[in-house]
This record gives structure tokens, C-alpha cells and sequence, in this order.
């Protein structure tokens, strides 16, 4: 199939059509704003504003910064590109984070100079959160072992972004095939995840959530509404192919919101919704049927995608 040729009758985006009503009338605003992350839905593009113009014209609310973009600009157009989110509505997700903490020490210290420079371009454009994951397995190390390296060079990098006016957050991943991907298993849970944030003690430092990671690992609403908005930085939503054991899932293969059924994703946005959760939230299937898709049609499916699944939150119309 290519991209031109995709119909919305194919697998990875059945079921849209077949989204509950929303359970009442509105009478909560929604917090929460569904994000553009190109890489995340096979969207390319080559500047930040082409991709501001893309999120527009598909009713998101957020957008990608563009890190080494916006680092290389100065201030004057740093101005520039936050009058551009303003007009289109749009505000910031979050940035991925330009260190390598899972490597040798040298390739982090790298990483790490490099930071303050990127973190201030950052920060002149109005960006205030960054996210990345955590490798839920290591061929050498012991969980001990990892659990320390993540905590000082997590803890250092923290530091840095929060000179900078950036939280960080951390994305646990739940599953079960990445576990055994590596000798030794590592955090892929929120609880061990908070135990991870509780001992960098770096207070900007929290959670990034994904629909897709909170299943595979077994979490539950219980655990969401334990949370307060302060503790979760980003959050995703994904939906998971049918007729598939939860263990046999492999992390590359997901659906778009709803299109399945298989992830309670109603559950999910309601407790982010009842922890009053006012951050960016984005559509992460790694679908190869939405990869395939031009851009446009691409964000066309998400868009609907994302905007239907925000209608089962209780007491908002979206």
C-alpha cells in the first residue's frame, strides 16, 4: 500500500467511525491539548513553521519545538515563531531531550555540554517541557546499577533544564518483549518510575504517560489518580492491535485511539482529566498504514482520531 492509495477502510484505522457520543453535556473546559509530533505519526517536515501551519490546518493544539531549529535562532525570531503559535492558537509540546544518557560516558558528557546552549533556545521561544524514555532493559548493567547511572546523570540533566525554566519528563516503558530485549530488566512500571523521579530529587523532574505503556505494564486508573497534574509533564494515547496477548504486543505495532478498542482509553483520559492534567497529549501508534500516509491525510486521521477520543471525558464536548 502507498500513500496515496490508503483508504480509511484499513485495519489500522477501523473502528473511528464506530466512537461512543460523549457522555454529557459540556460543562468542563478541556486542559489538556492534543499535540503534533511529526515523528511520531510519520509526518516529515523541514521547519518549524511548516510544521505550526500543518497543526493548524488539522485542529491540533500543540506542536513539536524543534530543538536545534529554535536553539539557532535569535531572539527576534524566537519572538517571531511564538506570535506564529499565537495566532494559530497552537501552544508547546514537549521537546525531545538532545542527550544520550543510555550510551558510554563519553557520548553523554557530549551530550550534557551541549545542553545549556540548546536549553536557552528553548527557553526564548516559550518552551517549557522535554521528555524522553527510559530503556526498560541493559545488556550489562543490574537494575541497581542502572537505577544509579540513570539517577546522576538524570539528576544532572535535570538541573540543567530547570536553569532554563524546563521540567522534564520521563517516559516508563511497559512492554513486555522490550523488557527481555536486554539481560537485566529495568523500570518499565510507574511505580518504579516514581521511584526513579523520587531519588533524582530534582523537583521540575515527572512523567511522561502513554495509554499504550500504562496497559502493557499493567497499571491501572488507581495508580493515575494517585497522581497530581504536577507530577506528568507529557502524555500520549495509542490504541493496540486486535487478537494479540497483551505479553506478545510488540511496541512498534500500535492503532490509533480507538481504533481497536483493545486499550481502555476512556478510563485513561478520565483520570488524567479527574488529576486536572493540563499538558500536551499526542497520538504515538507507530502504525506502518499511517507512516505510508502524505502528510496531510496523515494528520487528518489523528486529528479525528485524537478529537473523538477526547469526547468520552466525562463533561466536555470537544
Amino acid at each position: 500500500m502507498n500513500r496515496r492509495d490508503f483508504v480509511g477502510g484499513s485495519v489500522a484505522l477501523a473502528g473511528l467511525a464506530a466512537v461512543p457520543e460523549a457522555l454529557a453535556a459540556a460543562t468542563v473546559t478541556r486542559t489538556m491539548r492534543i499535540a503534533l509530533v511529526p515523528g511520531s505519526v510519520g509526518v516529515v517536515v523541514t521547519s518549524q513553521g511548516e510544521l505550526n501551519t500543518l497543526a493548524h490546518r488539522h485542529r491540533f493544539e500543540a506542536v513539536e519545538p524543534r530543538v536545534e531549529e529554535l536553539a539557532g535562532m535569535a531572539a527576534g525570531q524566537a519572538a517571531e515563531v511564538k506570535s506564529d503559535l499565537a495566532a494559530k492558537g497552537l501552544s508547546w509540546a514537549a521537546a525531545g531531550l538532545a542527550v544520550d544518557f543510555r550510551k558510554d560516558d563519553a557520548a553523554f558528557r557530549d551530550g550534557l555540554a551541549k545542553l545549556p546552549a540548546l536549553a536557552a533556545g528553548l527557553q526564548r521561544a516559550g518552551v517549557q517541557r522535554v521528555g524522553t524514555w527510559l530503556s526498560p532493559s541493559h545488556k550489562e548493567l543490574t537494575y541497581r546499577a542502572n537505577f544509579a547511572q540513570h539517577v546522576t546523570r538524570l539528576r544532572a540533566v535535570a538541573r540543567v533544564l530547570a536553569d532554563h525554566g524546563l521540567r522534564l519528563g520521563l517516559e516508563y516503558v511497559g512492554t513486555q518483549h522490550a523488557l527481555v530485549g536486554g539481560r537485566y530488566p529495568f523500570v518499565h512500571t510507574l511505580a518504579e518510575a516514581r521511584e526513579l523521579i523520587a531519588d533524582i530529587a530534582v523537583p521540575s523532574v515527572g512523567l511522561v504517560l502513554d495509554s499504550w505503556h500504562w496497559w502493557t505494564a499493567g497499571d491501572t486508573v488507581a495508580d493515575l489518580l494517585a497522581l497530581k497534574n504536577a507530577d506528568v509533564v507529557s502524555a500520549d494515547l495509542n490504541d493496540a492491535p486486535v487478537g494479540i496477548a497483551k505479553a506478545q504486543q510488540k511496541d512498534g505495532e500500535r492503532e490509533l485511539p480507538l481504533a481497536t478498542g483493545v486499550i481502555d482509553v476512556a478510563a485513561y483520559l478520565n483520570a488524567l482529566a479527574a488529576i486536572g492534567y493540563d499538558g500536551p497529549i499526542r497520538p504515538e501508534p507507530f502504525n506502518k498504514v499511517l507512516n505510508a500516509l502524505e502528510n496531510d491525510p496523515a494528520c487528518a486521521a489523528c486529528s479525528t482520531a485524537m478529537h473523538r477520543a477526547m469526547g468520552l471525558i466525562k463533561g466536555v464536548r470537544d
